[in-house]
């Protein structure tokens, strides 16, 4: 199969048929603005979090994750409608896609066993059982790679549906279950918070809903499939709808119509918090954690950053010359990986919670810039060219009569 699947980096089902710039950008954006919450959250005093420096690094910290996520959906969709212009068997589209998945979460376990060692006698056990981000990414996949399976539409026997009809119509198929799955996920959120949260769970499996932990109380620090499953199947959505056979001449409207749905879905977002009449009691409705008014409103700023992100790449400086901001979109597992173990664990390059905000802001430059030479490492290792066996020297050729 010409159009194999390869793990690219973080959280991205990639195909190696060529990559788009704006995903990388994305992707990179999404690490820069997670090294800056990182190390300010780890480093800083008590009294310098109380800075505005502090609050809006916070703010933009509710980036990243949905930004990981939703780029995931998004590449998922392009590798997935590529398989099926290809005619691809559904079963191995999914069987692909799942253990694709599979292996991302697996992943995330790896990287809890690693921190769980490299904090051992600091970390309790139960580090080991905390879901993480590429926890839900692989899962999310995994998801997306069913609800791909279950819309994959296939002509009756004895009609005359085209290859083509049916991948049309499989897209458009996907394209709204993607979207009504995220819808549910986002709405049940607040409930699966608080009223009817999964109590019969061992707390392990419980988490995975509702980011419980071991604290017998969700938390919002940590990254249960809801609500961010549902940013995964938002990106899904969009990458049918950018990459469907009649947009492909027209990506620069399609992009800025993503682009006017991210600025509506805002403003509907502001609208529906507002609104005198709510769908949940007070004590359920939570805006900053649980609210699908705050999940339409991350997702129209991810439209609009994915317009943008288009747009600069196209017609802005983003691909004249080196970007450090794609280099690191490159490569967004390894820094991600690479990264926590200097900002929050044992290697740490500064004292945790005791600088000030011109120290912390010198040890996020060192961060960028280390995180920016590893890169470029594993950029230029992969491309290295392979070392050439030595040919074996060639028989003699035999002379007449030996």
């Amino acid at each position: 199969m010409a159009d194999q699947i390869q793990l690219g980096s973080l959280g991205v089902v990639q195909a190696k048929a060529g990559r788009l710039a704006y995903i990388d950008w994305m992707r990179g954006l999404a690490c820069v603005v997670m090294f800056q919450a990182h190390c300010y959250n780890a480093w800083l005093s008590a009294g310098a979090k109380t800075s505005k420096l502090y609050l809006w690094s916070q703010a933009a910290a509710t980036l990243p994750a949905p930004l990981f996520l939703f780029l995931a959906g998004i590449s998922f969709a392009m590798v997935t409608q590529r398989l099926r212009e290809k005619a691809a068997p559904r079963n191995f589209i999914a069987r692909t896609t799942i253990l694709r998945g599979a292996e991302i979460y697996g992943l995330g376990l790896l990287f809890r066993v690693q921190e769980y060692a490299l904090g051992y006698r600091w970390s309790p056990w139960t580090d080991l059982l905390r879901v993480d981000v590429l926890n839900i990414i692989g899962l999310s996949m995994m998801l997306m790679g069913v609800l791909c399976w279950l819309t994959d539409s296939r002509p009756q026997i004895g009609t005359p549906a085209s290859a083509a009809e049916r991948v049309t119509k499989s897209r458009r198929n996907i394209l709204m279950g993607a979207l009504v799955t995220a819808i549910l996920i986002a709405m049940a959120t607040p409930l699966l918070w608080t009223t009817y949260r999964p109590r019969w769970l061992p707390w392990p499996l419980e988490s995975y809903i509702n980011g419980v932990h071991s604290f017998n109380q969700p938390q919002p620090w940590l990254f249960p499939l809801f609500p961010w499953a549902a940013f995964g199947f938002v990106g899904l959505a969009v990458g049918f709808f950018l990459f469907s056979g009649g947009l492909k001449s027209k990506q620069t409207a399609a992009f800025a119509a993503l682009g006017a749905a991210g600025i509506l879905a805002a403003l509907l977002a502001v609208v529906f918090d507002a609104a005198p009449v709510r769908l949940y009691r007070d004590a359920i409705y939570d805006y900053w954690h649980t609210s699908p008014n705050f999940f339409l409103m991350r997702c129209g700023i991810l439209l609009l950053i994915l317009f943008l992100a288009y747009a600069w790449c196209r017609w802005g400086f983003a691909q004249k010359g080196f970007s450090p901001i794609i280099q690191l979109g490159n490569t967004s597992l390894l820094v991600y990986w690479v990264h926590i173990e200097f900002v929050y664990g044992r290697f740490s390059i500064l004292p945790k919670g005791r600088c000030g905000i011109l120290k912390a802001s010198a040890g996020l430059l060192i961060i960028f810039l280390a995180m920016l030479g590893l890169s470029i490492f594993r950029t230029r290792w992969k491309k290295r060219p392979a070392k050439a066996l030595p040919s074996r020297p060639a028989p003699a050729p035999a002379t007449v009569g030996s």
